[in-house]
């Protein structure tokens, strides 16, 4: 897969690239029905405890829903366990001038004050992911693509914003599996980009397996 992060880095992406593979949208769908129903039945138990976590600790809902751009454009929410305190203040008056700079140039924040001490174990771990297997088994999501965005991240793929949109985003891809935090916006870009053209089922289950050793190795995550 090095080699393929390497290519992901160095091409142009277009339209043009873009083929219809009308054999894996229906094999693909089927996988993430079957495994996002499997995996919300067998972690039943480990969502109860991240649940109680989470409400005994601080003070709001269990679960947060963030408006992300999804496929075709269109917007819907991501559902997550909730990581952050509840702070209706504006940024500038949390993040100090270093975080708020950081926010709009990579839209995350490297050690967030908001961020709980149960918040920070979750995202560690990306177990605070866990309820986007509601958001696949709905059809909003896929189990790979791109990772969901904001609309004002859309913006910065241009012309490529239509490319990126032909797919579903996805609870892992191409980009989480092997750059992550780890790399510039830039390169994530054309990481989720290669994701998109390149796609098919080997190479999903392969990203599956470096999704899974990586959370193990709690690889880029923040």
């Amino acid at each position: 897969m090095r080699r393929s992060v390497k290519e992901s880095l160095t091409l142009e992406y277009n339209m043009s690239m873009y083929k219809k593979k009308p054999l894996y949208a229906f094999f693909n769908r089927l996988f993430d029905i079957v495994l996002s129903l499997v995996a919300l039945i067998a972690f039943s138990w480990l969502f109860l405890i991240i649940a109680i976590a989470v409400k005994v600790t601080s003070k709001g809902p269990v679960f947060y829903g963030h408006e992300r751009v999804g496929k075709n454009g269109k917007t819907f929410k991501v559902f997550k366990f909730r990581t952050m305190v509840i702070d209706n203040r504006p940024l500038e008056e949390i993040l100090t001038p270093e975080q708020l700079e950081e926010w709009h140039r990579d839209f995350k924040v490297t050690d967030d004050p908001r961020v709980t001490k149960v918040g920070k174990i979750l995202r560690k771990t990306s177990l605070d992911e866990l309820p986007q297997l509601l958001n696949i088994l709905f059809g909003q999501m896929s189990i790979v693509g791109w990772r969901p965005i904001l609309q004002e991240e859309l913006d910065m793929y241009g012309e490529n914003a239509k490319l990126l949109t032909k797919q579903k985003p996805g609870l892992t891809g191409f980009w989480a599996s092997h750059g992550r935090s780890n790399t510039t916006y830039s390169e994530r870009i054309k990481m989720e980009l290669y994701g998109v053209v390149k796609r098919n089922l080997i190479m999903n289950i392969r990203i599956i397996f470096h999704t899974f050793f990586g959370v193990l190795k709690r690889n880029g995550a923040k």
